[in-house]
């Protein structure tokens, strides 16, 4: 192995200690009060029904929500290595991500006007 791995698969092996270490620490000393609502499924404040046979359908809404949000966190993640490097593309970094970020303001506009960030 050369230099450079052995700190970083030392490091990664001290996490997965660490991880395991806690998960194993809090199942024995965490509090063990159980009851019929902590041990119920819980969906968004949404009470369970029964399912029927074969799965029952998840609404649209609970997609569509998912798929907005991880739309919007791509874009988001654009902004860092324009964030890192904005000194070195001046202007037309600047430009770029003006009509990046107006891009993203018109579907945000569209989607609330359309009802997307309403919770029934």
């Amino acid at each position: 192995m050369n230099s450079v791995a052995v700190p970083i698969l030392a490091m990664g092996l001290l996490a997965g200690i660490f991880a395991v270490g806690m998960v194993g620490t809090a199942s024995i000393i965490g509090p063990k009060r159980y009851n019929r609502a902590k041990v119920d499924a819980y969906e968004c404040g949404i009470e369970p029904t029964p399912q029927p046979v074969g799965g029952g359908r998840f609404p649209i809404k609970y997609y569509l929500t998912a798929m907005l949000y991880i739309v919007f966190d791509i874009e988001i993640v654009f902004l860092y290595p324009w964030a890192v490097s904005f000194d070195q593309m001046a202007l037309f970094g600047l430009v770029e991500m003006l009509l990046f970020m107006a891009t993203v303001l018109v579907v945000y506009a569209y989607i609330w006007r359309r009802g997307g960030l309403e919770w029934d």
